[in-house]
């Protein structure tokens, strides 16, 4: 199995249309993409109502599902649309990831290329190639971000006038040390990332 983690600073940074391209312009790969999303941080629910991202079942802190493409506008349904073989979405509590990996790992058994749109399972498991998606104009950024960062294989950058990250907990010399892919809507995606990720996964 080769696997590939696309992360990024926040939400709605570009992670899904990044990956929605990967796949889409590697078909041949035969992906199996795997949406991650921790609930319980009240990013998805400011307005107090539930996201809709969390378990139902009180006793289990995960839940592991197939897209079918049912309702097109998601996530996982654009992943299936670009070419993906399957795609699951695993939502977790906060902070309870490694208790999903064990079910995680058993469903992946076999499978040729994994695609993960999660940042915060590269700290359980290492991925072939780590793309880290950082929005300079999103002041916003998530812990495991910071934490994982220095992981990364390459950082691609939407186009801005902003230079420099604007985290101050975030290490900006790592950006000066890693390949850097500057990119735009609606694909963030460029032919020198699928040529770098190609590589990587050989």
């Amino acid at each position: 199995m080769r696997t590939i983690a696309i992360g990024g600073n926040s939400r709605s940074v570009g992670k899904t249309s990044l990956a929605v391209s990967i796949i889409g312009a590697t078909r041949d790969l035969d992906w199996t993409a795997v949406k991650m999303t921790q609930f319980g941080h009240g990013i998805c629910s400011r307005d107090g109502r539930p996201c809709g991202c969390a378990v139902e079942d009180p006793l289990c802190p995960y839940e592991i599902s197939e897209e079918h493409g049912e309702i097109p506008t998601t996530d996982t349904a654009r992943m299936l649309a670009a070419g993906a073989s399957e795609v699951l979405w695993v939502r977790t509590a906060l902070g309870r990831l490694e208790a999903a990996l064990p079910a995680i790992r058993q469903r992946l058994e076999g499978k040729r290329h994994v695609l993960f749109e999660s940042t915060s399972l590269v700290g359980h498991w290492p991925p072939d190639v780590f793309l880290a998606v950082l929005d300079y104009q999103n002041l916003d950024i998530k812990e495991s971000v910071i934490r994982l960062a220095p992981a990364a294989d390459a950082f691609i950058l939407p186009r801005t006038e902003h230079q420099h990250p604007p985290w101050p907990e975030f290490d900006a010399t790592l950006v000066e040390q890693k390949p850097i892919f500057t990119v735009s809507p609606p694909s963030y995606c460029t032919p020198e990332i699928i040529e770098f990720a190609k590589r990587h996964l050989h």
